[in-house]
């Protein structure tokens, strides 16, 4: 390959949130939980990110006409979906973009519906802001998840619900929607008038034949009731920029989105992140398209490596991101008991299922966006503490 993804680099002492928000597990324990790469950015990137410190002039900013033809040229060369300028709105991340919609278009004790076991700000965002969750759980079924559509209607009608938060593709589980399947889901929000918010923040990682399909594309009907949440921080590895492009074409959901932004003081970006979007969209494809070779690369041999050495721990398959959902239930461990085994015998810093909703316990969420003889030991460690258990 032309870039080396195989450097191991050392992120501890460099206020990582992924290395050093817990230092009492020590260096023998690898963080591999919070959804950022141990890789670096792409040299576009960099390169554009040492130019503007040059500058040495850090003030307020906005994007430029550059920006915007930035995210509007990546997203017809990959996908094919044709944005407006007018469309993008730019927040300081999609978390921060979630909670946004909430106070826009919802009101205290609105039901807001979510597909557990999923990203869990999705929650947090819900009940932090006084409304109420509905959760329509999906079906794990022969090793594959899948939406309970009738369940998700049932509870949609009855219950009033006004927004559904979806996640394309979806974190944990790795599913990535087929067209079909995303036709179904928004005609039935268009049937009972709910605002849909689709984070696609993933929309990158896709493996094999499996392709991802922005939730625009696939209904002209959602149009006017959806938010599109997107950013390259998954991508390039820009996470600490806090850049991200929220696309709403109806006009009238849009200026009511903006006006709450305006209010918290949350409409400007970061000066560097606008370089660095810029410099991902425009010159880092060949970097991305290497990239996802290395980590379907990591997917094969974490795969393989269950199976020839861990009969009782269970890949759930992805089909995108690089987040992979791990069954433990054989192990017959409560969620505590299985963080302890976890961090204490396996030396692995990973994100418990049971965060993800109770239809994650006994689930753990690994993240193989790292060097692979960095995943290597954390197998080989993971594979010692499970002998211990399953000695006979």
């Amino acid at each position: 390959m032309k870039y080396n993804f195989d450097e191991v680099i050392n992120r501890y002492d460099t206020c990582s949130m992924k290395y050093d928000s817990n230092k009492t597990l020590g260096a023998k324990t690898t963080p591999m939980w919070v959804a950022d790469m141990d890789f670096k950015s792409p040299p576009a990137v960099c390169e554009a990110v040492h130019k503007a410190a040059d500058f040495g002039i850090f003030g307020y900013s906005l994007p430029d006409s550059g920006y915007y033809d930035a995210v509007i040229g990546w997203y017809k060369r990959h996908f094919n979906w044709v944005i407006e300028k007018d469309w993008i709105v730019v927040t300081q991340g999609v978390v921060a973009a979630l909670a946004a919609a909430v106070e826009a278009f919802t009101n205290h004790n609105d039901r807001i519906m979510i597909q557990r076991p999923v990203y869990y700000p999705f929650s947090n965002v819900i009940s932090q802001n006084g409304r109420i969750i509905v959760n329509s759980p999906l079906i794990l079924e022969n090793g594959e998840y899948k939406i309970d559509f009738e369940d998700m209607e049932k509870k949609i009608s009855e219950q009033n619900v006004k927004m559904f938060f979806l996640c394309s593709p979806h974190n944990p589980v790795g599913r990535v929607w087929t067209k079909e399947e995303l036709i179904r889901l928004t005609n039935i929000c268009v049937k009972y008038n709910v605002i849909l918010v689709s984070d696609e923040i993933h929309s990158d990682f896709t493996f094999g034949e499996n392709v991802h399909f922005p939730t625009m594309t696939v209904n002209e009907k959602i149009k006017d009731l959806l938010i599109t949440c997107t950013a390259p921080s998954k991508s390039f590895n820009l996470a600490g920029f806090q850049t991200s492009n929220i696309i709403i074409s109806n006009p009238a959901l849009r200026g009511r989105y903006k006006n709450v932004l305006t209010k918290t003081s949350h409409s400007l970006l970061n000066c560097i992140g606008i370089q660095a979007l810029k410099a991902a969209y425009n010159e880092s494809d060949e970097w991305l398209f290497e990239l996802k070779k290395y980590l379907s690369g990591n997917l094969e041999y974490f795969s393989e490596y269950l199976k020839k050495n861990m009969k009782h721990i269970h890949l759930i398959k992805p089909q995108g991101t690089y987040l992979l959902w791990v069954d433990f239930r054989e192990m017959e461990m409560t969620p505590q008991q299985l963080e302890i085994f976890m961090k204490k015998k396996a030396k692995l810093w990973l994100d418990g299922g049971e965060m993800f909703g109770t239809e994650g316990n006994g689930f753990e969420r690994f993240n193989i966006a790292c060097p692979r003889s960095v995943l290597k030991t954390a197998l080989d460690n993971l594979k010692n503490a499970y002998d211990t258990v399953f000695s006979n």
